[in-house]
């Protein structure tokens, strides 16, 4: 069965409060696994069954009439979650990835909703579900927003998720009862080109006084974009099929979630112009 989960909204700064629990934000794929009629099923949060891609998870001990929300990721060797490694799992079955599903909610229990507030929620997950390899429960704590943060910058992490404890589970609603709080980096790129179907500019990053690719920038907030319509035709240089290329003269800054193994900007979003 498929619950639409709740959703978070985002926060621009960490913050202390012990009536909110802070856990790791983990870089994955949401996943919802639910159990009725002896039959465990793995659903996306936009309800596509991907039951037969993880089938380490189908034997999982819990009640009937169980669904749990939680992150499936694959580890790198210093135990960070890689998402690069946990696309390439989800998208074939002969990678070798090995997976870990970190439940952090428990949805129905025996069949009926848990209305209960989140700390006791987290009570009845405990008593539920053993951690084993392949499937933990992820960790909290009260409070300590800041600091954790910190710890997460320190270590190159995905960010944190700060949940008010006593908290209802919404189904299918983004609340400020969760937030995010992401560890972005930042970067001064050249915006080189612009796809010609839907929405994205090229962006590239200096390197030793040379140009490298950046990856396509697809955020950008309104009047952003209008400033760019109406400079970019000054620059144009070439194009193809996909692309109008453009001279590097447009400079901006923007933030983004790490880098990835092809040395991309991964998910970037346009702060400001700079000159």
């Amino acid at each position: 069965m498929f619950v639409s989960p709740m959703l978070l909204h985002k926060s621009d700064h960490p913050f202390d409060d012990d009536e909110y629990i802070t856990e790791l934000k983990l870089d994955g794929i949401r996943l919802i696994l639910s159990k009725f009629n002896g039959i465990i099923k793995l659903y996306t949060r936009h309800n596509n069954e991907v039951t037969s891609k993880f089938p380490e998870l189908l034997q999982l001990d819990i009640p009937d009439g169980t669904v749990l929300d939680g992150e499936i990721i694959v580890t790198d060797p210093q135990g960070k979650p890689d998402f690069e490694a946990m696309m390439e799992r989800f998208q074939s079955r002969r990678s070798e990835h090995r997976i870990q599903y970190c439940v952090f909610d428990i949805i129905y229990h025996i069949g009926e909703r848990v209305r209960l507030p989140l700390i006791e929620r987290k009570e009845l997950l405990n008593s539920v579900l053993e951690d084993t390899k392949t499937v933990v429960k992820v960790q909290w704590m009260y409070g300590n927003g800041v600091a954790y943060f910190d710890l997460i910058k320190k270590n190159s992490l995905e960010g944190i998720v700060l949940k008010k404890a006593n908290s209802k589970y919404r189904t299918g609603n983004r609340s400020h009862d969760w937030l995010k709080v992401v560890n972005y980096q930042y970067a001064d790129t050249f915006i080189t080109g612009l796809r010609k179907d839907e929405f994205g500019l090229l962006l590239a990053i200096e390197e030793n006084g040379n140009l490298k690719p950046g990856g396509v920038m697809e955020f950008m907030v309104p009047n952003a974009r209008k400033e760019f319509y109406k400079q970019y035709r000054d620059y144009i240089i070439d194009e193809n099929k996909k692309f109008i290329f453009l001279e590097p003269k447009l400079k901006c800054r923007v933030k983004f979630r790490n880098y990835t193994k092809a040395g991309l900007l991964r998910i970037p979003s346009f702060i400001e112009y700079i000159s």
